[in-house]
């Protein structure tokens, strides 16, 4: 990667948290300046060598603040949900990931900040059956169970491009896929697919059972490959123009279950799929095409890896 980052300053929203503080270790070793707008949790990577700034960023004045004198802005905050969450406890998600985001899109285009990176997604997209091209995303209505979040990640994007046309900052979307890794959210009533396999695994769960069924097909993204896709679009991607940052491969439920299975040493596990859980679309997997023509972008930790690091991290926690 060029010099694009180094001693550029650089905001982190959501620096604190999973992917966040994976983008602020990328950032730190690439020379960034890194400044991370601190709210309900502290700052646990590299907390000397980041810049904090104890805020509320739902406050304009506070996102203003942040905002100031910044060359770049990763936007990364936002609530997190799992697939039990009832409709109520989703709409205030939607709510507060809407009111972060404006509160903040509105400070950098205030304060000029020359690049800001927002997140679009991949439950976006139709519900087709195929892996989905960035042209794509505006063919047809998003899949009914992703009806909120879908739209509000819609908006965003909307917005996104809003800013490029009438403000002086450039804009760069990602739309991701469904990242893991260490230091992802393991809290059984919030966290997504991967972590809650991984938490009864490690518990030693007996029977195994999982949610839904065995050949449901997603698109696991490891988080350092993300984050290193989404650094790569920054910098050569702006204008408002959305890119997949995707795995790119093909992987079932049962693929995922066995090989967290395999890292936890549980390969006797008696496994059932309960099919009365809820669960989503058939199919979603994205199309790497342009990334990889655009960006050079490839990942280059496979999906056994990525499970066996996490798995592994996991159960070093210990009562962490």
């Amino acid at each position: 990667m060029s010099d694009f980052y180094k001693d550029k300053r650089v905001v982190v929203t959501g620096g604190t948290g999973f992917v966040g503080g994976y983008f602020v270790e990328a950032l730190l070793e690439l020379g960034a300046k890194v400044v991370v707008p601190v709210h309900e949790r502290p700052m646990s990577i590299a907390p000397d060598r980041v810049e904090t700034i104890p805020c509320d960023l739902e406050n304009e004045e506070d996102a203003m603040r942040v905002c100031e004198g910044a060359d770049y802005l990763l936007h990364c905050a936002g609530p997190v949900g799992a697939a039990g969450m009832g409709p109520e406890k989703l709409m205030h998600g939607i709510s507060k990931g809407m009111s972060l985001f404006l509160k903040t899109l509105h400070a950098a285009w205030a304060q000029k900040v020359g690049r800001v990176l927002i997140f679009g997604s991949s439950t976006g997209y139709p519900a087709l059956d195929h892996p989905v091209k960035e042209e794509e995303f505006w063919t047809g209505d998003v899949y009914p169970g992703y009806l909120g979040y879908g739209w509000m990640r819609r908006y965003m994007e909307r917005a996104g491009e809003f800013m490029q046309r009438d403000s002086d900052t450039d804009v760069t979307i990602i739309r991701p896929v469904a990242i893991y890794g260490p230091r992802d959210n393991f809290n059984p009533k919030t966290c997504h697919v991967i972590p809650a396999l991984i938490n009864r695994a490690v518990a030693g769960e007996e029977p195994y059972v999982v949610w839904g069924k065995s050949d449901v097909v997603r698109d696991f993204l490891h988080v350092k490959d993300f984050v290193r896709g989404c650094l790569l679009a920054m910098e050569k991607l702006p204008g408002a123009d959305p890119v997949n940052i995707a795995y790119g491969k093909e992987t079932t439920v049962g693929e995922v279950v066995e090989g967290i299975l395999k890292a936890a040493g549980r390969e006797d596990a008696t496994v059932e799929y309960d099919e009365t859980k809820p669960t989503a679309l058939p199919f979603r997997m994205a199309d790497t095409t342009k990334a990889f023509e655009e960006l050079g972008f490839k990942p280059t930790i496979s999906l056994e890896e990525g499970l066996a690091d996490t798995v592994n991290w996991y159960k070093n926690q210990g009562d962490k």
